[in-house]
């Protein structure tokens, strides 16, 4: 089975990891890729290609760039793939849209960043919404990345039965506890082998409360703060940093890889395996996820986790994430939960049943069955007599985009 995968930039992020991390792991169930992205290839395209797979940079200029679209359907047609997989928000307005003028009838979309009133921790609009459901009636199949995005996409409309989920999955080799690993970071960051380190991992924008942590971290003396990512907060929390006297304490570290492999010239010098080694706890304080991925990677380091919405921890029984504690989200309460944290000790704990459930390997044998599914295969694997491309059928021309 051939899968053009279009995705809307490939930096350094969580949905563009992942697709990475499933590159790696479909051919095993028949299944090979190839992906344009939209606009920048960034660190994680450059890794896809190392990797081996094939990787298209459309040039797009912006939301708004309609010349993009022509573009896109001739490389969809050239390309005579059985289907299409979409992921993030312009990459599955445009994707879909195209697919279809190509002639390729079978379009499966993974919802990645769906909050209940943001998208991609941008907020939601009623132009954004209105697109968003107009051209997934031209889609196939949406994947939800959770039951609480499922929820979601249910109560904006989209019927169950075109609904399906697959969680995030992850790698736990990649995130095993190495104490070579920490001793070497925390040297690098020049981090006392007995301090207490708490670390974040996430874009830095106003959703994901980094604002926070900060005003937890300053409320204890003893602790440094470790945090992985990058974005338009960026400068924002160093100001609060020093407005809070912690900034000899914190160490904004910009964007990290997710280990899959050496990071590419001019890359990051650490990942996120480094920096959840050097930490003693891990803190997820966003009031508002579609799954969580990087608290279940902490949990797959043996790290404690404290977090205020998870649904990758949340939407299972409490007993698959011992380590993990929902933490009081009144003013105080992250700092009463990190004083814990600190007084119980930097012991690692044993990976929990929540890092096997969502195993990489058994992700992507979900999504394999997902596009044969959509496919529409015979029972027991054997491909039914398609190439899921048909002639093209009409679709609505696409509106002067708003952002996400």
């Amino acid at each position: 089975m051939r899968v053009l995968h279009i995705i809307t930039g490939l930096g350094v992020g969580g949905a563009e990891e992942q697709l990475r991390l499933l590159l790696r792991h479909l051919p095993a169930h028949g299944v090979h890729g190839e992906v344009v992205t939209l606009t920048t290839p960034g660190a994680v395209g450059e890794g896809i290609r190392a990797d081996g797979t094939r990787v298209t940079h459309l040039g797009m200029t912006g939301n708004r760039d309609l010349s993009a679209l022509p573009r896109l359907v001739r490389l969809v047609r050239r390309g005579g793939y059985d289907l299409v997989h979409t992921h993030l928000y312009r990459a599955c307005v445009y994707g879909r849209i195209a697919a279809r003028l190509a002639g390729v009838r079978t379009v499966v979309a993974t919802e990645h960043s769906l909050g209940a009133d943001t998208l991609e921790g941008r907020p939601l609009s009623p132009a954004v919404r209105a697109l968003y459901l107009a051209t997934e009636r031209l889609g196939t199949t949406t994947v939800a990345v959770s039951g609480t995005v499922a929820g979601r996409l249910r109560r904006w409309g989209v019927p169950a039965a075109r609904l399906c989920t697959v969680p995030n999955g992850v790698d736990a080799t990649r995130f095993r506890f190495d104490p070579c690993v920490r001793a070497a970071v925390r040297q690098q960051l020049g981090l006392a082998p007995g301090a207490f380190v708490v670390a974040g991992v996430g874009r830095l924008v106003p959703g994901k409360r980094f604002d926070a942590l900060l005003d937890a971290v300053a409320a204890l003396p003893e602790a440094r703060l470790l945090l992985a990512g990058d974005g338009p907060e960026r400068p924002a929390l160093h100001a609060r940093a020093a407005a809070l006297g912690i900034a000899d304490r914190v160490l904004l570290l910009g964007a990290c890889s997710g280990g899959l492999g050496a990071a590419p010239p001019g890359g990051p010098a650490l990942d996120v395996p480094g920096v959840l080694a050097a930490a003693d706890v891990f803190v997820s304080p966003s009031a508002e996820e579609s799954f969580g991925l990087a608290a279940v990677e902490a949990l797959a380091a043996g790290l404690p986790v404290l977090y205020a919405a998870c649904p990758a921890i949340e939407d299972l029984p409490p007993e698959l994430a011992p380590g993990a504690r929902r933490f009081n989200a009144a003013p105080g309460g992250l700092a009463d939960a990190l004083r814990a944290a600190r007084a119980a000790g930097a012991a690692r704990l044993p990976v929990p049943p929540v890092v096997r459930h969502y195993d990489i390997a058994h992700c992507a044998e979900r999504l394999a069955r997902v596009y044969r599914t959509a496919l529409g295969t015979r029972t027991g694997g054997e491909a039914a007599p398609t190439s899921g491309r048909h002639a093209p059928l009409p679709v609505p021309s696409p509106s002067p985009m708003t952002a996400p």
